[in-house]
């Protein structure tokens, strides 16, 4: 006989430890068991987040040391009215009418005896023109001799275009009566404060957690504060940048204005708003509305346009995804002839060239780059906006001259560029300090970290007549 091995004895013991306080963290979790394997990175699913890169790309910065920025711009060099009627007086004669609201008030028409005038008809679909010698003259009225026979300009008012192409005169007679003045346009703008502020306890400072912080400037920790500082500071620089494309001057009697001049400590003049460049462009640039030129002959409208202002060679075109689309399906359609075959001809017969569709410039008429503007396509920003929504904007490439007040002589400057405010002694172009008694600072009895942001700054847009902004 053996023992058997059943039922037998059980090796598991009959108690049980039970957790106490002293043992065991209370409120127990899973994460408070067992150790987590935790990723020691932050993954960025944004990518970079920062969106400043326009001004960077097409700006300048230079100090100024006032409230006020002014500066002139150059007019015209011809004369052109487009809102004249002719009564006329006789066969050969008549008497031209200026009211064209381009002609400043108060001012005499910059037309002279002796000069020649092409007379054109505003009437769409008119063929009627003329020409004519300039017999007198008075602040708003012109007495004209025709050249041609009168039947070429209407014989009833009607709107019509004046140009001047120079002059004749009789032998033996005197020289030009008057003489013209050249009138600037002076434009101005003023500098806003921008601000902002990071604060941390002295205990959090402190604390140690367990992912690696890591800053796009490449520092990198397990301080949580590290990351939030650093957040701070990169949406400062982003706001300095949009700032100056979305500013606008607060209107007289806004809330605004009175807010900002009521705030707690405002001391002296209160710079209500702004103009910022879209601002600018709006209201002194050139506007397209509807969309996005999706045709080349959009496009040509917008050529044309360009003609008329200051025909500047190299333009850079900003653009939201959708736009950069367009462009591109409107170029790549120049390439196709027909539903059998493709020409390649832009692309000296390159194929695997022409297959990339992405393109990056282009010339008709000018020359033209195309560049993706993250702030248009950022779904925090501008991106995915419908009202006031932007899905471009060009700006002239270079410089221009201008009459520079501070110099008090003529002077070059980029179209597009930021003044910030600066003398011998303050320099807040970019100011940061600490404050408070962590950190190293010893400015307070605040157990805190408090970390300033502080920039003043106005953008210069020059020549805005030659700036487009596309808009729905």
């Amino acid at each position: 006989m053996s023992v058997q091995s059943i039922p037998g004895f059980d090796l598991q013991p009959s108690s049980e430890r039970v957790a106490l306080p002293s043992n065991y963290i209370t409120n127990f979790n899973f994460l408070n068991q067992y150790l987590p394997d935790t990723y020691e990175k932050e993954f960025e699913r944004y990518g970079n987040r920062t969106i400043a890169s326009f001004l960077r790309m097409v700006g300048a910065e230079m100090p100024t040391n006032s409230d006020m920025i002014k500066w002139a711009e150059q007019g015209r060099l011809h004369t052109k009215y487009v809102d004249v009627t002719l009564a006329a007086t006789g066969a050969t004669t008549g008497v031209l009418t200026v009211a064209d609201v381009l002609n400043p008030a108060g001012s005499n028409i910059a037309v002279r005896v002796g000069q020649t005038l092409f007379i054109s008809d505003n009437t769409p679909g008119s063929v009627l023109s003329n020409k004519a010698v300039v017999t007198a003259v008075t602040a708003t009225t012109i007495d004209v001799a025709f050249y041609e026979a009168l039947s070429v300009v209407p014989a009833t008012p009607s709107k019509l275009t004046v140009m001047i192409y120079g002059s004749e005169f009789a032998k033996g007679t005197s020289g030009m009566v008057d003489s013209l003045e050249a009138n600037d346009v002076f434009f101005d703008n003023k500098p806003i404060i921008i601000k902002d502020t990071y604060e941390v306890s002295g205990s959090d400072m402190a604390q140690i957690g367990w992912v690696e912080i890591q800053t796009e400037n490449g520092g990198s920790g397990y301080l949580w504060y590290m990351k939030s500082e650093h957040e701070t500071r990169l949406r400062f620089e982003d706001y300095l940048e949009t700032a100056m494309i979305e500013a606008v001057p607060a209107a007289p009697n806004s809330g605004a204005e009175a807010a900002l001049s009521t705030s707690a400590g405002a001391v002296g003049t209160i710079n209500a708003g702004s103009e910022g460049v879209f601002h600018v462009v709006n209201t002194r640039g050139n506007v397209w509305g509807g969309g996005n030129p999706t045709t080349l002959a959009g496009f040509d409208t917008v050529i044309q346009r360009l003609d008329k202002q200051g025909a500047i060679e190299e333009n850079v075109i900003f653009v939201d995804r959708q736009f950069s689309f367009d462009i591109d399906d409107m170029l790549a359609q120049q390439n196709s002839y027909g539903g059998g075959g493709t020409s390649y001809g832009l692309f000296d017969n390159d194929e695997d060239m022409a297959l990339n569709l992405g393109f990056t410039g282009f010339r008709r008429g000018y020359d033209f780059y195309k560049s993706d503007w993250k702030y248009l396509n950022d779904a925090s920003m501008r991106g995915d906006i419908v009202g006031g929504k932007v899905g471009g904007l060009l700006v002239p490439a270079g410089s221009t001259s201008v009459y520079d007040q501070v110099m008090g002589k003529n002077a070059k400057r980029p179209f597009l560029h930021v003044r910030y405010r600066a003398s011998e002694t303050e320099d807040r172009r970019y100011k940061t300090w600490i404050t408070g008694s962590a950190g190293g600072a010893r400015t307070s009895d605040v157990d805190a970290m408090q970390v300033n942001y502080l920039s003043e700054r106005a953008v210069c847009t020059l020549g805005a007549n030659n700036f487009f902004i596309f808009k729905d």
